[in-house]
Order: C-alpha cells, then sequence, then structure tokens
C-alpha cells in the first residue's frame, strides 16, 4: 500500500513537471514568434546582449523610461546602466547560456526551467516532512498556481528566478547544509534591489519559530542592511531613478517633494500609521480578492498555516502598502515573491495535520487546482500576457480577437520588412516588434526617434517600423493602442512631409521607414490608403 502510494505521488509529480515545462515552453515560444511577446521582452535581452558584448547592464530601451527621459526630458543614452532602476547581478549567471543561444526566445526558455526546476526543489522540501503522495499534491498545486503561470507565460523578468533561490535555501536549511543557505541568500539578494523583503521574511521565521533565532537575526539584518545599503547609495551613482521614479510611483503617497529615498519612504510609514493603516486594508475586497488567489490552489491552506503568514507576510505587506493596478494583480511577476512563503508553511502545516489528507479533502484540493488553472486562463487577457489570444478574446463588447492563421499570416508581412533592417542599425519599433530587434546598440520604442549614441552624439535612428495593423485591431477597445495610432498617423505624416523619413515599405498595415531616403510611390500609396480608412472609422 505505502508503495502504491509513493508510485502514484512520483507519477504525478512528474506528470506535472513535464506538463507544466512542455506546455509554458510551447505557449512562451509561440507567443514570441507570433509577436505578443512585449517591451520588457525586449529590455532583458538587450541587456543580456550588451552583457555579452562587455557592456554591462546597459540598455537604450532602459533609458527610455528613466527619470532623465520620463521627467526632465532628455534624449536616451545607449550607455545608460539599467542597475539604476533594478539592481539585477544574478542575470550574469545565466549568461554563459544566452552566449550559446543569444536570442529572446533564449530568455523564455530560461524562464520556463526556472520555475519548473523550483517545482522540483519544492517537491525535495515537502518530502523532508510529508508522504510523497502530500508532497506531489503541492508541487501540482504550485504548478497550477495563478500566481505562477502568469508570470512564467509572460515576459522573461528577474522575479522568476526567486522561486528557484528560496525554495532551493530552505531545503538547504532543512539540510543544514549551511553554505548552499548561504550561497543562495546571497543569490537572492542579487535578484533584484527588493528580493531582501522574501530573505526577511525567512530570517523572521527562523527567529519566530525560534529553530535558528541566530541565524535568523543574520538574515534578518543582512537583507535590511543590503536594501538600504543598495537603494540609498549605490544605485543612485547609476542614476537617480529609484528616489525619482520607482518609490514614488509605487510609495508616493508616504513622502512630500519630487523625490524620496527608501528611508523617506519607511519614516513616511512610521511618521503617519493612520495613513499605513488605510493604505493595508484598501481596496478591502480587492485584497480579500487577491489573497483567496494567492491560497486556492493549496486548498486555502497557507490562510492558517503561521510559517505562511511569518514569510509571506512582508512580501504581502510591500504589496498591499503600494499604489498602482499591479500591486494586486495576481497573474503578473510581483505575485511570485510571495509564493515560497505560502507554500513552505503550507508545508509544515500539512506535516502537523497528515490525518487531514482524507478522500473528501483531496477532492476538495482537486477542485481548487482545477479553479486556478480555470482563472489562470480567463485571466491571460487582463494580464495582457495573451497566451491565449488565440483562444481567448481580448474583449468581448467591443469583440477583439484574432485567430492563428489570421495573426501567423500576418507575421509573415512583418518578418519580410524586419529583413530589409541591417542587424547594427538603430532602429524604432513598435513594442510587439521590439523584443525581435533587441539584440542591437540602438534601438527605441516607437514614437521615440533620437538617442546619444556611443560618441554622446544626438542621432536619429536610421530605420522606423511600426505595426499599425495591430494598433489597429485593438484600439477599439484599449486606450493605449488607441492614442498611439492617431500618435503614429501624426508623426508618420511629419516625417514624411518634411522627408526626414521615407516610406520604403508598406506591408498588411506594417510601415517600414528610412532616414533620408525618398519615399517609394508603392509604398507611401498603400500607406495613405490606410490612413484614410483609419480616419474613416474614428469619424
Amino acid at each position: 500500500m505505502l508503495f502504491k502510494r509513493q508510485k502514484s505521488g512520483t507519477r504525478l509529480l512528474i506528470g506535472a513537471a513535464i506538463a507544466f515545462f512542455v506546455l509554458n515552453l510551447i505557449l512562451g515560444l509561440h507567443r514570441y514568434y507570433s509577436f505578443y511577446a512585449t517591451f520588457d521582452q525586449g529590455i532583458f535581452n538587450q541587456v543580456f546582449w550588451n552583457n555579452l558584448h562587455g557592456r554591462f547592464f546597459q540598455s537604450s530601451l532602459s533609458s527610455s523610461l528613466s527619470t532623465n527621459v520620463v521627467h526632465s526630458g532628455e534624449i536616451p543614452e545607449v550607455y545608460y546602466h539599467r542597475l539604476g532602476q533594478h539592481f539585477t547581478p544574478a542575470l550574469l549567471l545565466w549568461l554563459p547560456i544566452y552566449a550559446l543561444f543569444p536570442s529572446p526566445a533564449t530568455l523564455t526558455v530560461l524562464q520556463v526551467t526556472f520555475v519548473t526546476a523550483a517545482g522540483l526543489v519544492l517537491y525535495a522540501l515537502a518530502r523532508q516532512y510529508l508522504t510523497p503522495a502530500i508532497a506531489a499534491m503541492i508541487t501540482a498545486s504550485f504548478y497550477a498556481a495563478n500566481a505562477v503561470l502568469g508570470p512564467t507565460q509572460s515576459n522573461f523578468h528577474d522575479i522568476s528566478q526567486i522561486p528557484l533561490f528560496v525554495f532551493g535555501l530552505l531545503l538547504a536549511m532543512e539540510k543544514r547544509w549551511w553554505w548552499l543557505f548561504w550561497l543562495l541568500a546571497v543569490l537572492t539578494l542579487a535578484v533584484r534591489e527588493d528580493s531582501g523583503i522574501v530573505l526577511f521574511g525567512v530570517g523572521f521565521y527562523l527567529i519566530a519559530s525560534r529553530r535558528y533565532p541566530r541565524i535568523g537575526l543574520v538574515v534578518c539584518t543582512l537583507s535590511f542592511g543590503y536594501m538600504l545599503l543598495l537603494t540609498n547609495a549605490i544605485m543612485p551613482l547609476f542614476s537617480q531613478d529609484i528616489s525619482r521614479r520607482f518609490m514614488l510611483e509605487r510609495f508616493g503617497q508616504y513622502a512630500d517633494g519630487p523625490e524620496a529615498s527608501t528611508l523617506d519612504i519607511i519614516w513616511g510609514m512610521v511618521s503617519n500609521p493612520w495613513r499605513l493603516i488605510v493604505e493595508l486594508f484598501t481596496p478591502f475586497f480587492g485584497t480579500i480578492k487577491y489573497l483567496i488567489g494567492q491560497w486556492l490552489p493549496l486548498a486555502f491552506v497557507p490562510a492558517v498555516a503561521p510559517a505562511s503568514w511569518a514569510i509571506a507576510g512582508f512580501p504581502l505587506l510591500k504589496l498591499f502598502l503600494g499604489q498602482g493596478q499591479s500591486v494586486l494583480a495576481i497573474n503578473i511577476r510581483y505575485a511570485m515573491t510571495v509564493v515560497p512563503g505560502l507554500f513552505y508553511g503550507a508545508i509544515l502545516w500539512w506535516a502537523q495535520h497528515p490525518r487531514k489528507f482524507k478522500p473528501a479533502f483531496r477532492r476538495f484540493w482537486v477542485i481548487c487546482i482545477c479553479l486556478s488553472l480555470f482563472f489562470s486562463f480567463t485571466s491571460s487577457a487582463s494580464s495582457l500576457n495573451r497566451s491565449f489570444y488565440f483562444l481567448l478574446p481580448d474583449s468581448f463588447n467591443p469583440w477583439v480577437y484574432i485567430s492563428l492563421p489570421q495573426q501567423w499570416r500576418h507575421v509573415r508581412q512583418v518578418r519580410s520588412l524586419l529583413n530589409q533592417i541591417p542587424a547594427d542599425a538603430g532602429v524604432s519599433a513598435t513594442t510587439y516588434i521590439v523584443p525581435h530587434l533587441s539584440s542591437r546598440r540602438e534601438i527605441l520604442r516607437w514614437p521615440m526617434l533620437q538617442l546619444r549614441n556611443d560618441a554622446r552624439e544626438v542621432i536619429e535612428v536610421e530605420y522606423a517600423i511600426a505595426d499599425l495593423w495591430q494598433l489597429q485591431q485593438y484600439q477599439a477597445a484599449f486606450n493605449e493602442e488607441r492614442q498611439l495610432l492617431q500618435t503614429s498617423i501624426t508623426t508618420i505624416d511629419q516625417l514624411t512631409n518634411s522627408q526626414q523619413y521615407g516610406i520604403i515599405d508598406f506591408r498588411d498595415g506594417i510601415i517600414l521607414m528610412q532616414r533620408g531616403v525618398a519615399s517609394q510611390p508603392q509604398a507611401i500609396a498603400a500607406w495613405l490608403t490606410l490612413r484614410q480608412q483609419i480616419l474613416k472609422s474614428k469619424v
């Protein structure tokens, strides 16, 4: 009987891991190759590409989002160091793999591999306390969690490393492999500037549970001190983005003035506890919905697991005290920081209540997993990762849906235009095209055209390509696409009328322009036809 349960647990583990890896890899690669990967995929690929060429963490795409450009109106720079926005040295670990396969698609493979491996480490961690059957169910819950599936199917992001590192750290703690524990603690801190909050939760648990209070105190001191040193002393050496942009965008309600450091934000929270309490519980129903979404794949066990609250409480606190729509979006990358604490707490709860694993509860747990999968699927459009764009309409009223054959016919036309752009030419491109052109030094998001090159000279990119067809499809339901489509018409008119850029090709609603050349008669005729259609539809 015991052997059968072990075999059943092993089959569930292997099946869940293989299904997760294969399906998410197919979806992720299809998303990229069918031109649905977006700007962030391009940013990370350009960072990797520049790292490969010895220009570490530089990115013209990141520069276009910097406070100097957004708030001060300066020109984006190709030599801008992204470390001023997000401090992510852990990405260097994967540079040898990227060197073998230098492509934006490689980042998708890496991300799916990170998360799949994290599930396997989670199983090994669960087996320190639980039977194979319960451990396999916990792992299946991980692979089915909306907070895991959504971020995995999205653009590459640095947070995808956190579950692997933190589950490995907790396993090392259980095994008393302290050299590995401290190595993974350092790697967790190296993921990005705020990953120390996750590590702080681990340290707090070690203190509160009295398992390793001295180690917990060191972990808390290390993580908190590192975050303060990094955000107040090291990152400002690269740019002022942390104080003038990111802290204000996320925690500006606790600050006064045009900039704020992490110390300013902490003081703003401490000095106004009433505002802190209000932010913590508002929006009330949105917060409850978020917690239910996080607990659902584990059949709500983390809600009653003290260790889950101890470890995941601090990442949750960071999200609940922030502002903006993304903090309570369970299917984007920030939600993944909460996952390790919830699952480790569930493991410890099951270790204390193994008799609860009865047929009735197992059936309830399976229902919860299925619901989590269903909500992950239905929320893919709202998260804008659009992995299931060919199955699920982006909008029902008004109707916005692009079929698979329709998109792939369009892809062939996009590629025919991309082939005309030299590999080393400066280029400006719309969001969905950016990742495919991001393995170069000079690239911007349309309609930006000017940047500062390595000679510190302000230049205009040589080529510009804009997928107006894609904007046309989505503009009926989405303001961002509608506004960009109108801006694109105005910009193209200005560039062509001034003969600053010429239209050298136009196919299926995609326009390709080159600086300083005359427009091709057929291309400009096709553009004017589409322009008239767009203006008529607006009326």
